[in-house]
């Protein structure tokens, strides 16, 4: 049974923070897609992605943490993943995204260990 995404903004000390709990797939992406443009995100600052109530990810979901990837990458911001459930991480490690993405046990956790680049 498909669990909708929500999908909570809020803005940290570090830079934005996404908040995901359900699905991710190809239903709900297109959703995740479309609040990136919206993030205040500048030089210096970390993009936290926090799917600690995340039930499920589909390639759909991983090319859109990707898409957030690069759409941080691109502001000369970072970015970092947060409470990634033990299903998600084992795909992951199989895909190799545990190399591209910093993981923490918690979005504070990410945030805490944050270092800002010169911007």
């Amino acid at each position: 049974m498909t669990q909708r995404l929500t999908l909570r903004t809020r803005t940290a000390p570090a830079g934005a923070v996404i908040e995901l709990a359900g699905d991710l797939d190809h239903h709900s992406a297109p959703e995740v897609r479309a609040a990136l443009p919206g993030l205040d995100l500048r030089p210096g600052q970390q993009l936290v992605l926090d799917l600690g109530d995340v039930t499920f990810c589909d390639s759909s979901g991983i090319t859109v943490l990707i898409a957030a990837r690069n759409h941080a990458l691109t502001a000369g911001a970072g970015i970092a993943l947060a409470a990634v459930p033990d299903p998600v991480s084992r795909i992951f490690r199989i895909c190799g995204l545990d190399q591209v993405f910093p993981v923490h046990p918690t979005a504070l956790a990410a945030e805490t260990a944050w270092r800002p680049t010169a911007g």
